[in-house]
């Protein structure tokens, strides 16, 4: 492989000494990618982010247990703010409660639409910043690799219940499993695990979980409005599952990237094809958390773990683009409703896209480049 000059080769020699895992056949695609990504950025300079000031995000395992603590840190952090939407929803009693309202609000134009990859973009970015510029916090956001735990995901560093972890599996408590809506036998219900019930260990044990739910996965509490935005106060619940991790394994992430050249089949099977018995690794991430928010397709940001799971979405979508950026920083396809219902036009670069109360409307172009898109306030690329 030709590395770009001696950013690279520096890059490259710390990716390698920084991560614990061995480099899975997508860590290696996103290295090998790297030069694409300068050759365009020589082509098409952006003013004030470079390949040598642009943030890295890295993968949870590879910060040090200080530094994950600091992440968890400023998630309590913001979950102790006061809301900014509580005129929208009684429910939400903090900062971190409004990404869950919004998340709400938007599901049925952001999901199964043209909005669902460049819309989390946006809305992962300003998650980060609000914990840097609202609780302090010096890093930036970590990612999920699924592959690193796929086989046992509940001892994993991301759910062994430690101080570096993001909080252990549920309580065992008896269910019949997690429904997958939409499927076919045996595809629509998951196996339960050893989990179910509220997290007792790790830095969320004593979290609140406030509105919601919307679409269960667990007998929990039903909220006292229609909408779920109602104050529906109760614990953390999971029930890791490497039954869902199974889908979530490099191979798959690989072909998904390799084999979908055009963004619509990209993000359709990333998303799930639910009628053929297909998970997609969307839903493989969200399943392998389960539990209550996590399970719940409208109140999933409401678990901690959600953000990571979407940053390496994020990071999907950043390696298939890297694949040939001058063709895919502009693609986009869909309709503007979730899975073309009720019926809606084909959306475009310039349509809106925004998050409610919390961030002004952008169109869908300036949410595409990781490289300066949103007015040069995107620069950031994974490790």
């Amino acid at each position: 492989m030709v590395l770009p000059k001696v950013w690279g080769a520096t890059l490259l020699a710390s990716l390698a000494a920084a991560q614990t895992y061995p480099p899975d056949v997508v860590d290696e695609l996103a290295k090998a990618s790297l030069p694409k990504l300068e050759e365009w950025l020589a082509k098409n300079p952006q003013e004030g982010c470079t390949l040598e000031t642009a943030v890295r995000r890295k993968e949870w395992s590879d910060l040090t247990v200080e530094q994950r603590k600091e992440y968890t840190d400023a998630v309590l952090c913001l979950q102790s703010k006061p809301a900014l939407t509580s005129d929208l929803a009684p429910g939400a009693k903090s900062r971190f409660d409004d990404y869950v309202v919004i998340h709400i609000l938007q599901t049925p134009r952001n999901h199964g639409s043209t909005f669902f990859l460049p819309w989390h973009r946006y809305y992962i970015w300003h998650y980060e910043n609000a914990l840097r510029e609202e609780c302090g916090y010096k890093g930036y956001q970590p990612y999920w690799n699924w592959d690193r735990y796929a086989k046992d995901p509940v001892n994993s560093p991301l759910f062994d219940g430690s101080e570096g972890s993001m909080g252990g599996n549920g309580a065992k408590e008896e269910h019949n499993g997690i429904p997958i809506p939409g499927a076919p036998p045996p595809y629509n219900m998951i196996p339960p695990g050893d989990g179910g019930g509220c997290v007792t260990t790790g830095p969320f044990k004593n979290m609140s979980v406030n509105v919601g739910p919307l679409a269960p996965t667990l007998n929990v509490e039903r909220n006292p409005q229609r909408d779920g935005l109602g104050y529906n106060p109760r614990c953390l619940r999971r029930d890791v599952n490497k039954n869902a991790a199974a889908v979530t394994t490099a191979n798959y992430t690989y072909d998904l990237i390799t084999n979908n050249h055009e963004v619509y089949w990209f993000q359709t099977v990333m998303e799930g094809q639910f009628p053929q018995g297909k998970w997609g690794v969307h839903a493989g991430g969200h399943y392998t958390v389960s539990g209550d928010p996590a399970g719940d397709f409208y109140v999933s940001p409401g678990d901690p773990v959600f953000w990571l799971h979407h940053a390496m979405i994020d990071r999907v979508w950043w390696i298939w683009q890297i694949q040939d950026l001058e063709t895919r920083l502009t693609q986009v396809s869909h309709t503007k409703t979730m899975n073309n219902f009720p019926p809606s036009a084909n959306g475009t670069l310039d349509d809106l896209s925004g998050l409610g109360v919390l961030a002004e409307d952008v169109t869908v172009r300036e949410l595409m480049s990781t490289m300066g898109g949103l007015g040069g306030k995107f620069c950031y690329i994974y490790e």
